[in-house]
């Protein structure tokens, strides 16, 4: 099959053409006690690259206590600690940082969360936009009914899960909250304004949480990609442009993307860790945590990563909140022993390597208890880009796909995903960044219902809700005669759709 894109991009996102995109922004910072920095013993060596480690210590306030001094004596800074899951956010020039803190007392694991230093850096064109015109929008309006918003017509994605029919039910709580873990969100766009929730919302940059007012924005030329999938998740629905899968709910921006387009173990568990202390109900990645596209448990660095992440997802869990990510966008089977990665690091020099990805996860969207989600398009199969593989995905949603092999009907013409973009806008994407929004928004609608399920109880309804879809025939996406990717499992549950697609209808009924 002649692939759409690229094999992979770190927000899981395919714009026009489908090729897929990189994502700006800058790391969310969660909440922690910030820490004052230890300046570097004398004799330990300061002359390497600046980077950035995670520290992940057994538990207690003592031992914290002590690995802190254990830090400053091998010649790191501590930027922020997570106490509560004993993550450290710590930078150090000492090139011999991550092997001499791994002996320190106290401490499980270290590594080092990039492999370039930490300078700044500039804004990378994200890739062509396909934004909806004026004409288009005039078109939609016209065909709207009685009770759609204006640009509705176009949403194929939202009948495609029966939130067309679940919204004269309920369009979801303003009790509810979810947080958009990504590139940020422009929370001044007419569509997302009247649902933002400003008090979940910050700024992770560091790995520290930063709540000066608009920093969960992105800044002028950076990535739209949080704003789009923003109002995939609660568009208000309030006769102007599109309508969120859960439009009644709110929803948060916590920014964890640098300019580059780099989502960072220290921003990631911030952000994780920020949700959980500020009343958030569902979270969103769309992405994966660089720089590596896998990492590998027994690596000293990338398996102190997968610690970090983990340690932060079940916390949040923990907390009630239900973490939701997207499969990826290489077409790969995660449930193989064996894949080639050439991608990463990304933030140096690639390498190829062979991985299994069972030892080796996507993080986040791999950690035990997150839901993670593939992709489908127009005619709900599985979208020709997105991942799967079975006892690896959990349910489906609609991501979009060329219109070339999955078109919409009428009025619909256009098989990507229409949402929110900065400055009012609005725009198509595609991808498995897309379909993940959707899932949120009906867990954000399961909770509304059950007010009171635990995050266990809300994923036990989003899976047994979900409408089972069956492999169907070979998958010959592209209509060639060679089969391009092989569904394994039965119609109650297989590697393309997991338990199925969402159903926003089942979701709303008590």
């Amino acid at each position: 099959m002649a692939h759409l894109a690229s094999r992979r991009t770190r927000v899981l996102t395919l714009p026009v053409g489908l090729a897929l995109t990189a994502s700006l922004g800058f790391l969310p910072t969660g909440t922690a006690a910030a820490a004052p920095a230890d300046e570097p013993a004398a004799a330990v060596r300061a002359d390497g690259p600046k980077l950035s480690y995670v520290v992940n210590t057994r538990a207690g306030h003592g031992t914290v206590k002590q690995v802190r001094k254990a830090i400053s004596a091998a010649g790191g800074t501590v930027v922020t600690s997570y106490d509560r899951i004993g993550v450290i956010v710590v930078h150090s020039q000492n090139p011999d940082f991550g092997a001499t803190i791994r002996k320190a007392k106290g401490v499980q694991s270290a590594g080092a969360t990039r492999t370039s230093p930490l300078v700044p850096q500039a804004t990378k064109d994200i890739g062509v936009e396909q934004p909806l015109t004026a004409g288009q929008a005039r078109a939609a309006s016209q065909d709207a009914v009685a009770g759609q918003d204006p640009l509705e017509p176009l949403q194929w994605d939202l009948p495609a899960i029966k939130a067309d029919k679940a919204h004269k039910k309920s369009l979801g709580s303003s009790k509810v909250t979810v947080a958009v873990i990504d590139t940020g969100v422009d929370d001044t766009h007419p569509d997302l304004a009247p649902n933002f929730d400003r008090e979940a919302s910050v700024n992770c940059v560091s790995g520290a949480p930063d709540t000066t007012d608009g920093a969960w924005r992105p800044a002028a030329g950076e990535s739209d990609h949080g704003t789009h999938v923003a109002g995939t998740i609660a568009a208000a629905k309030n006769g102007t442009g599109i309508t969120g899968v859960a439009p009644g709910v709110k929803v948060s921006g916590i920014k964890v993307s640098t300019p580059a387009g780099l989502f960072y173990t220290e921003a990631v568990v911030c952000g994780f860790v920020w949700a959980a202390e500020h009343g958030v109900d569902v979270t969103n990645n769309s992405y994966y945590t660089d720089p590596w596209l896998f990492n590998c448990k027994n690596d000293p660095d990338q398996g102190a990563l997968v610690e970090s992440v983990t340690r932060a997802t079940r916390y949040a869990e923990g907390k009630g909140v239900v973490n939701v990510a997207a499969a990826g966008n290489s077409d790969h089977d995660l449930a193989l022993d064996a894949i080639e990665d050439s991608t990463s690091p990304n933030d140096t020099t690639p390498v190829t390597r062979t991985v299994d990805p069972s030892a080796c996860p996507d993080i986040p969207t791999m950690v035990p208890g997150v839901v993670t989600v593939s992709a489908t398009g127009a005619k709900n199969l599985k979208s020709s880009y997105s991942n799967y593989g079975l006892g690896v995905v959990d349910v489906a949603a609609p991501g979009g796909d060329s219109t070339r092999y999955q078109a919409p009907e009428a009025p619909a013409d256009n098989g990507l995903i229409l949402s929110t973009l900065p400055g009012g806008r609005f725009g198509y994407k595609a991808g498995t960044s897309m379909a993940s929004p959707h899932v949120a928004g009906v867990a954000a609608l399961i909770k509304s219902t059950h007010p009171y399920a635990s995050a266990a109880g809300v994923k036990a309804l989003l899976t047994h809700q979900a409408d089972a879809t069956a492999c169907g025939a070979p998958y010959d996406i592209d209509g060639d005669g060679t089969v391009d990717a092989v569904c394994e499992g039965g119609k109650q549950y297989n590697g393309f759709y997991g338990a199925g697609v969402v159903d926003a209808l089942d979701a709303v009924r008590r």
